[in-house]
């Protein structure tokens, strides 16, 4: 499995880490976001969306609508599964559509419906490490985003 282990020391380094991500996501994408309440998901999905030309003030933890839709450079789906009572729930909202459509499509609290994500997908695990600091852990579910994980690795290097 590829994977990647980024330390952000503050706000900055996670913008950063959205920003690189947004600039090497193919159309198609579907990214599970998994973390502690605070751990910062939406604000990774914030810093995406403000590369994806979408006004970040704009983007919010959908967890009582459930899901966004953002259209900047690219159509950006925000989903929250926190609230989900089980995985007919979160089919309700029609993923499927999401996942075979050209936008982007960000899952916070990925982990409570995995058994639903496609068979192709990037995780990503955030944890806190300080007060602003946190420790991404980026891997590829599948086989279709090695090579963008190894680009990651070299753009966030310099």
């Amino acid at each position: 499995m590829t994977s990647l282990a980024f330390e952000a020391q503050n706000m900055a380094d996670t913008t950063r880490l959205g920003r690189q991500l947004a600039e090497l996501l193919p159309p198609g994408t579907t990214v599970a976001l998994v973390g502690t309440l605070g751990a910062g998901k939406t604000r990774l999905v914030q810093a995406i969306a403000e590369a994806l030309e979408i006004d970040g003030r704009d983007v919010t933890s959908p967890t009582f609508v459930l899901c966004q839709q953002y259209r900047g450079r690219q159509i950006l789906f925000h989903l929250d599964a926190y609230r989900l009572a089980d995985d007919d729930e979160f089919l309700a909202l029609g993923p499927e559509d999401f996942f075979e459509s050209e936008a982007i499509t960000l899952i916070e609290w990925a982990d409570r419906v995995t058994s639903c994500l496609p068979s192709e997908h990037l995780r990503i695990e955030v944890e806190v490490t300080g007060h602003d600091s946190r420790r991404f852990s980026i891997s590829a579910t599948g086989t279709h985003y090695h090579e963008l994980i190894e680009s990651l690795k070299l753009r966030l290097e310099t």
